[in-house]
């Protein structure tokens, strides 16, 4: 199984649950080489069978290179979560063309190349699972975030085009739109960019219906149930994880 973003948040929360869950193999894929490493170094000595592969997801070659090496080390590839991306702020006023493409190369053109490069693998295997991590965003989101929520919005329906494409091969491929979750970066971005104070995430999760954000750890259960064979034959869905229902309005508390 080949994960991007494994360094930290909901990467990394995926490939622990999936060692723990008896995957047999894992290429970790991240930017972050010391922070990788360190996943790496604490799955290898649990006993799991791991390659850290360092990468910047925004250059085309080094995100299907990704792919060659996770096959050249571990074998025969089986899946792919598509966990890596990039949520810096840009809006319709304020987004330059160089964060608008970085914000897309990652999010977006990552996937559909990494998507590609692994589809003979998977073809070889004789099936195989695809997971993109999407956003709720991706039905509007919010002003700062225009650019973000276009690349997820393309990844989308990219996810059930190619779940069409090659479901013969009997290769799976769904989506899993997530709700505001609580990663190391939005805990940052909360507090440098928008002025938050540190603890805000308590401050913030007893306004949500549930009492809390999304973890990392919550949105890894719902990539491996996408992921084995829990979830059957399904394939081309684009699930929405959040606890605001899409479309309505909120109620307000008693």
């Amino acid at each position: 199984m080949l994960v991007t973003g494994a360094a930290q948040g909901i990467g990394e929360a995926t490939a622990r649950l999936m060692a723990e869950r008896g995957v047999a193999a894992l290429g970790l894929v991240d930017r972050n080489r010391d922070l990788l490493e360190k996943v790496a170094a604490e799955l290898a000595a649990a006993g799991h069978r791991v390659e850290p592969i360092t990468a910047d997801l925004a250059q085309v070659d080094e995100a299907t290179e990704a792919v060659d090496v996770a096959v050249r080390h571990l074998g025969a590839l089986h899946g792919v979560v598509n966990a890596a991306g990039i949520t810096d702020r840009g809006g319709i006023d304020d987004t330059s063309p160089e964060l608008f493409d970085r914000i897309f190369a990652v999010n977006a053109r990552a996937p559909f190349f990494i998507i590609q490069r692994a589809l003979p693998h998977l073809r070889r295997a004789g099936g195989g699972t695809i997971v993109n991590v999407l956003s709720i965003t991706i039905w509007g989101g919010t002003p700062q975030l225009t650019a973000y929520v276009g690349a997820k919005g393309a990844l989308a329906v990219m996810t059930r085009n190619i779940a069409a494409s090659v479901a013969r091969d009997r290769i799976r491929v769904n989506g899993l739109n997530l709700g505001w979750t609580l990663t190391p970066h939005e805990k940052r971005l909360q507090v440098e960019v928008h002025g938050r104070l540190p603890d805000w995430p308590e401050q913030v999760g007893r306004t949500q219906p549930f009492g809390r954000l999304l973890t990392p750890e919550d949105a890894a259960r719902a990539i491996c149930f996408l992921a084995s064979e829990e979830s059957a034959l399904m394939t081309g869905a684009i699930v929405d994880f959040e606890q605001q229902v899409m479309g309505t309005y909120p109620v307000a508390p008693d």
